[in-house]
């Protein structure tokens, strides 16, 4: 590796400037042709800055998110998701990329597929991991929600710890709230603590964000009705990873995902809940480094029905 190369391997940081005036911060690392934009830096940047070989990688936080502004205007806030859309544009445009690859997660799963919808001559190629579900409104089967003894354990402990919150100090709540939470986002609880080094408590966007998520985020969401015909605009392949375990997003709205887009393919992770790529790494980049590759993950498959028990009834 020459000394070039070894530079382009440490990050740059700085922030694109939105129209609005908010400032994003970001991370840009490697030199490649090829461009993926993931949003989230606080808590990605560390488990996916291997996949720059050969490609450029931009991170960065979203507004009023980890080290971008704190804003204090509500109207800079409340179009939530839609606002999180069009901020990925002007990440793409301060950088000058014509076609980029996007990684969302959690409900930048849905994100990123609002974007490919609005900016179809943008997107190369989307990988979506443990997306919300098109529509909230939907209830899937049992089996494809992920709901378990230990969601209802760690929901019944999280409210009584709100309940005992009074004037705590917000980060010591945010620490014990979190010690609770990140159980749930595995699928074995002893891999929580493979995701004590997020960081969500070590910064005052943080220890905010619950707010700005009940009040401008989900509602915007909720308000969401993505039909078939939206969809069908999002000409790019689309990798959508989930895990059968999933408490926070349902493995049904995966599969349903993987039902609507035109051009998709479903990795199921088996074992796994709402951070797939903690629990099963190598199965999880193998298949985003093949897919951004330009070639279909061999352990992806095309969806042709919301239960999986009907494709494994066809397939015997």
């Amino acid at each position: 590796m020459t000394l070039e190369d070894r530079k382009a391997m440490l990050p740059s940081e700085g922030f694109v400037t939105t129209e609005d005036g908010v400032r994003l911060f970001f991370q840009k690392l490697g030199r490649g042709k090829k461009t993926v934009i993931i949003p989230n830096a606080i808590y990605l940047f560390d488990d996916f800055k291997h996949l720059a070989g050969g490609r450029t990688l931009i991170f960065y936080d979203l507004r009023n998110r980890g080290h971008s502004d704190h804003i204090s205007d509500s109207l800079k806030l409340k179009r939530g998701i839609h606002q999180d859309v069009d901020d990925l544009e002007a990440v793409r445009q301060h950088f000058g990329v014509t076609q980029v690859d996007v990684i969302g997660h959690s409900y930048l799963g849905m994100m990123v597929i609002l974007y490919a919808m609005k900016y179809p001559s943008h997107v190369n190629r989307v990988v979506q991991i443990g997306p919300m579900q098109p529509n909230l409104g939907k209830q899937y089967p049992a089996y494809l929600m992920g709901a378990d003894p230990t969601l209802l354990e760690v929901s019944t402990k999280l409210t009584q710890l709100q309940k005992e919150r009074q004037s705590e100090d917000p980060k010591e709540f945010c620490k014990k709230w979190w010690a609770l939470a990140r159980v749930i986002y595995v699928a074995s609880p002893a891999d929580a603590a493979k995701i004590s080094h997020w960081g969500f408590c070590d910064l005052p966007n943080e220890l905010n964000f619950m707010n700005h998520w009940s009040e401008n985020i989900f509602p915007s969401i909720q308000s969401l009705n993505v039909t078939a015909e939206e969809v069908a605009k999002v000409t790019a392949p689309v990798l959508t990873i989930h895990g059968i375990r999933d408490r926070n997003a349902p493995y049904g709205g995966g599969r349903e995902w993987a039902l609507m887009l035109p051009n998709v393919r479903l990795l199921t992770v088996e074992n796994a809940a709402h951070v797939p790529w903690i629990e099963a790494p190598e199965e999880v980049f193998s298949s985003i480094q093949t897919f951004l590759d330009g070639a279909w993950p061999e352990a992806a498959q095309k969806v042709e029905s919301l239960d999986p028990k009907d494709e494994t009834a066809k397939r015997r």
